[in-house]
């Protein structure tokens, strides 16, 4: 086991449309995509398509659309750790604009307590606060072991507060800062009171507000890519986090300011595609955006 990621499936139904129908109404698509969800879900298949495939807890139920999950698994050589629920979860995703609306149909009644896994070689987790049990254990034990720990902060989760004591690196959205009634200079200030050794809030287009090893507070603007090119924002932030924490595994030596600037690549790549999918860059890729944004030498990205 090289990582352990931890989180909620989805199946994830995408599709773009200039018109949403009401009552009897009917309307087709103009395209659509079907994928693995779900935000440690999306990362651990961003992780394992760069190259460095990890182990993942996850959520399956024995229905049509797990044994489809374990399939996309199997593709990508991921080994799922189940822990089962009755249901599978579904995610229908509209992109517009740069945004996304999102209707989840979720399971996320355990029926089996969370596998107990032997962590030797394990050099990363990657949660989500999904699982919240299974969380706050492998984090103690990641801690204890001098793992690196990461988290994908997406929402206010029942132990947040809690976890976020294991956590190494913190990246949250601005949607937990608004159910913390924080602002993200504050967030900042909390996620370092809590221990976190690197914090920051994603902010969409306007980039990554974050603090480094040393305490210094940075800001890592988006990537200026043509409105019109942006397709699908949709699993952006986890492309991200599968980003950074593969490149970390791959060159541990390296600071998080190289780390966040190989993931900000990625998600750039992701947004021009429509679904999960689709958007899981290759390292090509990744250097095809570097080498599209070095144009002029902007410093303020790449130096």
């Amino acid at each position: 086991m090289q990582a352990l990621f931890i989180g909620q499936t989805y199946i994830d139904v995408t599709f773009i449309t200039d018109h949403m129908p009401t009552g009897d109404e009917k309307h087709v698509a103009s395209a659509y995509a079907v994928s693995f969800g779900g935000n440690a879900v999306t990362a651990a298949f961003c992780c394992a398509k760069l190259g460095i495939v990890p182990d993942l807890i996850a959520t399956v139920a024995n229905d049509w659309l797990g044994r489809m999950f374990q399939d996309m698994s199997a593709k990508y050589g991921i080994s799922i750790h189940p822990r089962k629920v009755n249901s599978s979860s579904l995610s229908f995703i509209m992109p517009k604009d740069g945004k996304r609306a999102i209707v989840r149909c979720r399971d996320d009644e355990h029926i089996h307590p969370f596998p107990i896994l032997n962590l030797k070689g394990c050099r990363a987790l990657h949660i989500d606060g999904h699982q919240p049990d299974a969380a706050i254990h492998y984090a103690k034990l990641c801690r204890e072991d001098g793992i690196l720990t990461s988290l994908d902060g997406g929402g206010l989760r029942t132990n947040t507060h809690e976890l976020l004591e294991f956590i190494d690196i913190a990246i949250v959205a601005e949607r937990l800062c608004e159910q913390m009634d924080l602002t993200p200079e504050k967030m900042l200030d909390y996620l370092k009171s809590r221990g976190c050794r690197v914090g920051g809030v994603t902010q969409g287009e306007k980039g990554l507000l974050w603090y480094d090893e040393t305490g210094a507070v940075r800001t890592m603007p988006a990537l200026p890519i043509a409105s019109e090119r942006v397709l699908d924002t949709n699993g952006a932030g986890d492309v991200f986090h599968g980003a950074y924490v593969f490149s970390y595994l791959n060159n541990p030596g390296k600071g998080w300011q190289d780390h966040f600037e190989f993931a900000r690549a990625a998600s750039t790549f992701k947004i021009q595609r429509l679904g999960n999918e689709a958007g899981l860059p290759t390292l090509a890729d990744i250097e095809n955006v570097k080498q599209e944004f070095q144009i002029g030498r902007k410093k303020e990205f790449w130096d």
